[in-house]
């Protein structure tokens, strides 16, 4: 009888349980669109995804946060109305961010007169040490301080997980090209450059 009531109440626990994790996951998802209709999908397990043709495209909702070199003052989407913006998440301790931060540079300096932005995401990190890296790597561009990553909510089922990531936004601040790997300019700066010349 006793091991039988152990069995019912461990059974009633992990059902608790997972009614909590669920209506965690619905408040998540409800709090991540802020307006916004892009979802993420990646067919078949790929790292490079394009959302082509542009009609297709979601548009992505609030996204802002406080600066890391700057506390107190807000990097946000909304500051970049018809440019090309390039999110990049990234973190000091994230080996495959320091081999790709000189690439993303050379790439943000290369388009900055076609109307292209980059931003920064800082993940997982302490300010100070993000902030050396930035200093370090010689990031011209903003970064968001983010450590817990909620600046992602604005883009729903996005790997939160995967570091580093770029998601390229077309002039609408629709997603265009998510790439879940590292990044060299060669392979970057061309999906940048032709989404900058889209009508």
């Amino acid at each position: 009888m006793r091991r039988v009531l152990v069995v019912v109440a461990m059974t009633l626990l992990l059902a608790g349980c997972a009614a909590v994790v669920l209506v965690g996951c619905a408040t998540g998802t409800g709090a991540a669109t802020h307006g916004g209709t892009f979802e993420f999908v990646s067919p078949g397990g790929k790292t490079d995804i394009f959302y082509d043709p542009p009609t297709t495209r979601g548009t992505v909702g609030e996204l802002s946060g406080d600066s890391l070199t700057d506390p107190g003052t807000t990097v946000s989407l909304a500051r970049y109305p018809h440019q090309v913006v390039v999110l990049n998440v990234w973190g000091s301790w994230c080996g495959p961010c320091r081999s790709e931060a000189a690439e993303l540079v050379r790439v943000a300096n290369a388009t900055a007169s076609r109307g292209v932005q980059f931003v920064g995401i800082d993940v997982r990190d302490a300010r100070t040490a993000g902030a050396d890296f930035a200093r370090d790597f010689g990031l011209t561009y903003p970064s968001t301080f983010d450590p817990p990553g909620r600046t992602l909510f604005a883009l729903p089922r996005i790997p939160r997980s995967v570091v580093p990531l770029t998601i390229v936004l077309d002039r609408q601040h629709r997603v265009a090209a998510v790439f879940l790997h590292a990044m060299h300019a060669q392979e970057l700066q061309p999906v940048v450059q032709r989404i900058a010349t889209e009508p």
